[in-house]
């Protein structure tokens, strides 16, 4: 009896592989979620980075996660966050104007470019185009209106290791691989504060999120997952890709940020993102059904919601293809 209970434990302990070895202590389908991710970034022909946290554990995933790589405008996250956070000190309201400058006109994305130097602009209006269409120059007059100290220093105030701009948004050189940078690990802290109501405060995080919620750029994370509303942001450069964001996914939301650069093309890459999301919205569902059979409360958006004593377990892999 002892022998036959020690084959079928030996047998167990074969099938569940590289996974089981590997991720010992996470729940089998985030195990097989870290453990394809990490097959999928270390075959990609680029440099890339990625992480993934599920709201109602805590639990989260990924791949050179720490890592600092071009932002491109995923950058303008953290801008609308500093934008925010003076807001709530009251330093101006969403009404107030903000005159177009000649200075701040960047012609690589959106249509205020076109725009007669003069013009004025509600901060609400600057907000809804550089996060809905990714407007470069509201990007600039909002990073003017603030001031790029501002936004660097409100960054290392919320704990994020690795985002910093070095000028505002200027495309045609490429400096701006230098000059913008951030980590998956960065945004993926940003936003699970927004998505837990505690980014500034309740009212701010609710307003970021329904202006991430407008972006026009549906083509990375929302490609393969039709009807599931994502609260995110892309970014890309001629040979960059990204993409962060809040997944409502049914019963189980999470929050994902995947970066690439270096990219043979934007094909690949897209390619790449379409995998890692389709992949995590099906695990994220295993492992909200593994949830609940294990009695753990779902994550509830809304009013009131309070995180600070969830579970948060930190666990992403360095790199290496274990």
């Amino acid at each position: 009896m002892l022998r036959r209970s020690a084959i079928l434990l030996a047998i167990a302990v074969l099938m569940l592989g590289t996974v089981g070895r590997a991720y010992a202590g996470l729940p089998e389908p985030f195990a097989q979620l870290n453990h394809d991710v990490r097959k999928l970034a270390a075959r990609l022909p680029a440099s890339n980075a990625l992480e993934v946290l599920d709201l109602s554990t805590g639990y989260r995933v990924g791949f050179n996660a720490g890592s600092s790589m071009p932002a491109a405008s995923t950058i303008k996250v953290p801008v609308m966050v500093a934008v925010f956070r003076q807001l709530a000190d009251g330093k101006f309201d969403l009404t107030h104007r903000i005159t177009l400058l000649a200075r701040d006109k960047d012609w690589g994305s959106g249509e205020l470019c076109d725009a007669p130097a003069g013009t004025t602009y509600a901060v609400s209006t600057l907000l809804d185009k550089m996060i809905g269409i990714s407007d470069n120059t509201a990007t600039n007059m909002l990073i003017r209106l603030v001031g790029l100290h501002a936004i660097n220093t409100t960054m290392l105030d919320l704990g994020l290791e690795h985002t910093r701009l070095k000028d505002d948004v200027r495309t045609e050189g490429w400096s701006i691989r230098a000059e913008l940078r951030t980590s998956p690990h960065d945004l993926v802290h940003l936003l699970a504060m927004m998505a837990r109501r505690q980014l500034i405060d309740e009212w701010s995080s609710n307003e970021m999120v329904t202006i991430l919620e407008g972006n026009e750029f549906n083509s990375l994370l929302p490609a393969p997952l039709p009807g599931v509303t994502i609260a995110h942001k892309t970014g890309s450069l001629f040979d960059t890709l990204n993409d962060a964001g809040i997944v409502y996914a049914d019963n189980g939301p999470y929050v994902i940020a995947i970066m690439t650069t270096g990219l043979p093309s934007l094909g690949i890459g897209r390619t790449f993102i379409h995998a890692i999301s389709r992949l995590t919205y099906h695990d994220e569902q295993r492992l909200a059904r593994w949830r609940d059979a294990n009695g753990m409360l779902p994550f509830a958006f809304g009013p009131g919601v309070n995180m600070d004593n969830a579970p948060d377990y930190t666990y992403w892999s360095s790199g290496s293809n274990n």
